[in-house]
């Protein structure tokens, strides 16, 4: 099979993923092979490249995936041939520790990530454990779905973090694949939703959307936010989100390794009247189950920028500029 692979870290301009011929794995008793159509690209790939979340190494990245049982493990019996299936970043945890017992399988210590840990799905075919493997359902086309596996899913998980109640209000800070999803969400959920991004066109697809309000980062939006994500690879949001916050109103912290620290500030006026801060950590399969079902139900539609495997580089270095409208996805297989 084809895949895209990155042997060691450098910077994404470099155009360090390789694509060679690797074997088809072979499922274990209790996984199963997808044949993958759609990969989408998550802005923790460029993290992985770049150094800034460790990876085994060589690896095949990827963790928005959707495609086709192909075979299944001489003990699997969830899915069927040709089930539509998908892979997101949680590939397995141990499932008996205090963490996964109490439904927090993202913190368990042996916590292993699809793309990361484990091969994932720049590649035509890659295996999981049926018991880590997603029904999509069939509203989506495979390119739409790919996206929902962690832009969307982390996003719900994000959303309900911030605790916020129908007619209040959201901020988001930044508007990348994630963003365009949780505004489809919040909206539904009765929230005004306000963002910030330095991204005219992305201001632009934020007001179609349903934003009240978009501005740059550094505007001041028209009153008081109660929560807020920050979706930037960059440390000087922190301050500025907070800047926004209502009394003890929560920014939850989506992307946690920042390309540059988050910088000095006042404690005092930022985090007084018991504003806090929340970080995410990875995603529960309970996550990915309630979105995709809650996905199909608003109906949440991703919009998506298809490019081929052997674009994979190309399609990150435009991501890290910001030059991607909604989501990037690769296309493997063709839809039959």
């Amino acid at each position: 099979m084809k895949a895209m692979v990155l042997k060691e870290v450098f910077p994404i301009e470099t155009a360090p993923l390789e694509m060679i011929d690797l074997p088809i794995p072979v499922p274990g008793p209790k996984e199963i092979l997808i044949k993958i159509s759609a990969c989408g690209v998550c802005h923790t790939e460029l993290d992985q490249i770049e150094g800034r979340i460790r990876s085994r190494l060589p690896i095949v990245l990827g963790h928005e995936i959707i495609g086709k049982v192909d075979r299944l493990g001489p003990e699997a019996s969830r899915f069927h041939m040709g089930d539509s299936v998908g892979i997101a970043w949680i590939h397995s945890a141990c499932g008996k520790c205090d963490f996964c017992q109490r439904g927090n399988e993202n913190l368990c210590q042996e916590f292993r990530a699809t793309g990361c840990d484990v091969n994932g799905g720049y590649a035509q075919y890659t295996v999981v454990s049926e018991d880590f493997g997603f029904l999509i359902p069939s509203t989506f086309s495979d390119p739409e779905a790919a996206p929902l596996l962690c832009a969307g899913a982390i996003g719900y998980r994000d959303l309900r973090l911030c605790e916020i109640k129908s007619g209040q209000t959201l901020g988001l800070f930044g508007f990348g694949a994630s963003a365009h999803i949780v505004i489809q969400m919040a909206k539904y959920w009765g929230y005004e939703v306000f963002v910030f991004t330095r991204s005219q066109a992305h201001r632009t697809l934020a007001k179609r959307l349903g934003a009240s309000w978009a501005g740059g980062p550094e505007d001041y939006p028209p009153k008081k936010i109660h929560g807020a994500i920050d979706f930037t690879p960059v440390g000087e949001t922190v301050p500025i989100a907070l800047r926004t916050l209502e009394k003890g109103g929560r920014l939850v912290i989506a992307v946690i390794r920042k390309r540059n620290p988050i910088p000095p500030m006042d404690y005092a006026e930022l985090l007084w009247d018991e504003r806090e801060i929340k970080s995410v950590a990875n995603i529960t399969r309970t996550d990915v189950r309630d979105f995709l079902s809650l996905s199909s139900k608003i109906p949440i539609r991703p919009e998506v920028q298809e490019f081929e495997l052997g674009e994979a580089n190309r399609a990150l270095s435009l991501l890290k500029q910001g030059e991607i409208r909604g989501a990037a996805v690769l296309r493997i297989f063709d839809e039959p």
